[in-house]
């Protein structure tokens, strides 16, 4: 096994199917894998293992003992508190720990000790309870980033796959809201920042952006809504001056067939759903979720708890495997050993 820098690895929800795609994920390492440790209970992985018959020794391990334990077991640093839920029945009180792995991933990455957070999905209901305060993964790790690294910081989702990568403008927000937040702002800002990281992380020297329209057909010329006019098309001419490859506002219905996928590199969508409906629909299994605009790389499974199937062993890995490869891949662009 490699002697590389860990990524680390948060445990989610210890209620929901992050577990299980963790055991599973480390039966399909290779001799190329790069190593991750595990914030989480190791009990809770012992549980699983032996109650899915899964063959997976669990070490508990620190930060600097990962690396090596790798190879023969999964490495799992424990938090502060063992987890009461069980598979399928999130329990409140674990969400501190949720919260906590989270905090110690981005801190491990701050002081080098991980090369990169790789996040298990959560449940935003289940840790409103303990002070969460934020909609989502992407916001809680931009106010983490400014809060180790200082700055300010616009953490932006980007939903990528081999086959399609999109960003929504606005994330974890209702409809409602997410029209009277877009601003030429917001989107120009977006865009700055999916360019940039896309040169930076993905060695595009001009990454090619299409910009959704927000209402149907691109506003059928106002006739559907002044938004596109007064928003959408001058955030792209405003792109467009600053040298950054960008077009639009174009009809959402015809950006993501596959001759339409081929003219960009990511897709700008005005919210949430315009972006994921398509991506999960063409890449269920293999988008990962990555969030840009960080001093630091996040990937995480383009998934749910799946409270479910929890516990159930139907649970399949391969998303968390693709988000453990391109965290890998961006950590070794970024010259991470």
């Amino acid at each position: 096994m490699s002697a590389r820098a860990p990524l680390a690895l948060t445990q989610g929800d210890p209620s929901g199917i992050g577990p299980e795609v963790t055991l599973k994920a480390w039966l399909a390492r290779t001799p190329a894998t790069r190593p991750y440790l595990v914030l989480g209970d190791p009990a809770l992985f012992e549980r699983q293992a032996q109650a899915l018959g899964l063959d997976v020794p669990v070490a508990r391990v620190t930060p600097a003992t990962a690396t090596q334990a790798f190879a023969s077991a999964l490495p799992v640093v424990a938090l502060s508190s063992p987890v009461s839920g069980t598979p399928g029945k999130p329990d409140p009180a674990d969400a501190a720990m949720t919260i906590e792995a989270i905090e110690r991933g981005v801190a491990l990455v701050h002081t080098g000790q991980a090369c990169a957070i790789v996040t298990n999905p959560i449940a935003k209901d289940v840790l409103y309870g303990a002070g969460f305060k934020h909609p989502g993964h992407t916001e809680f790790l931009g106010e983490l980033a400014e809060r180790h690294y200082g700055g300010k910081v616009l953490p932006v989702m980007m939903l990528w796959s081999p086959a399609l990568a999109v960003v929504p403008v606005t994330i974890h927000v209702a409809l409602a809201r997410a029209i009277a937040d877009l601003t030429i702002d917001l989107i120009v800002e977006t865009g700055r920042i999916v360019a940039a990281d896309m040169r930076a992380k993905f060695g595009l020297a001009a990454p090619r952006l299409a910009i959704a329209g927000l209402n149907p057909h691109a506003g059928e010329g106002g006739a559907m809504g002044r938004e596109d006019i007064d928003i959408v098309r001058p955030a792209v001419e405003r792109l467009i001056a600053e040298g950054i490859d960008a077009r639009g506002p174009l009809p959402p219905d015809t950006m993501f067939h596959a001759a339409a996928r081929a003219r960009y590199d990511a897709a700008l969508c005005m919210y949430h759903d315009q972006a994921l409906i398509p991506i999960k629909t063409l890449a269920f299994d293999s988008a990962v979720n990555l969030t840009l605009g960080l001093p630091f790389i996040r990937t995480s499974p383009d998934h749910g708890t799946a409270f479910d199937i929890a516990g159930k062993g139907q649970a399949q890995a391969a998303s968390l495997l693709a988000a453990l490869d391109l965290a890998d891949l961006l950590a070794t662009r970024a010259g991470k050993p």
